[in-house]
């Protein structure tokens, strides 16, 4: 016998999709949006509408853009440094690190992590466009902001060494150890962050 109507079965699977959300949560969120008659669920479907109809994705620096921009607001400011280039996992690593008020450079999406159990390799990542865009904008100073985990750390000196393999004539930043180990630039507290950003350090060019 069928326990639950199929728009709830539906609503239940569609909740189970997103990362981290087992079946249980999926259900607790499908009871509280039926039994909640304030929440105005025509703004949340139209919120996951123009998730997909109203953004997309800078072809510059990979992050979120609205559909009405060609290149992202950030890059094409007059009041930011295209010399300097924050490189983070997400797009979401962006918010944090801006929420700061200490950064007036730009931004370089990797899109990811490397990870070869998951199978996301360099080829995966927006590396390529990370050298084209040090040789365009003569980029003086990279900052490594990706996490201290073990696919964090590979990746940040799998980006020195191809860089370096680019031009020596650049500075490579990381910031500071003041952030916990393992712990994704997204979820940072604001002074823990500024404080890594503002005492960055320099990274040695001679990689073995």
């Amino acid at each position: 016998m069928k326990i639950l109507p199929d728009a709830v079965d539906s609503l239940i699977e569609s909740f189970s999709l997103l990362p981290g959300v087992g079946q249980k949560t999926a259900e607790r969120y499908a009871y509280y949006l039926i039994k909640n008659q304030e929440i105005d669920v025509r703004k949340i479907i139209k919120s996951l509408s123009d998730i997909k109809s109203q953004i997309k994705i800078c072809p510059k620096t990979f992050c979120l853009i609205s559909v009405n921009d060609d290149i992202s607001p950030i890059y094409t400011s007059k009041n930011r440094n295209k010399q300097i280039i924050i490189i983070v996992a997400e797009p979401f690593d962006i918010v944090s690190i801006e929420n700061t008020g200490l950064f007036k450079g730009t931004y370089h999406v990797l899109g990811g992590l490397l990870s070869p159990l998951d199978n996301i390799g360099p080829d995966s990542l927006h590396i390529k466009e990370l050298l084209q865009r040090i040789e365009e904008d003569q980029v003086s100073e990279i900052i490594l902001a990706l996490s201290s985990s073990v696919e964090g750390e590979s990746t940040s000196l799998y980006l020195q060494k191809q860089v370096l393999q680019k031009t020596n004539q650049i500075k490579i930043t990381r910031l500071a150890r003041g952030l916990p180990a393992g712990l994704d630039i997204e979820y940072a507290d604001q002074i823990t962050l500024s404080r890594a950003l503002e005492n960055r350090q320099v990274l040695d060019h001679e990689l073995s």
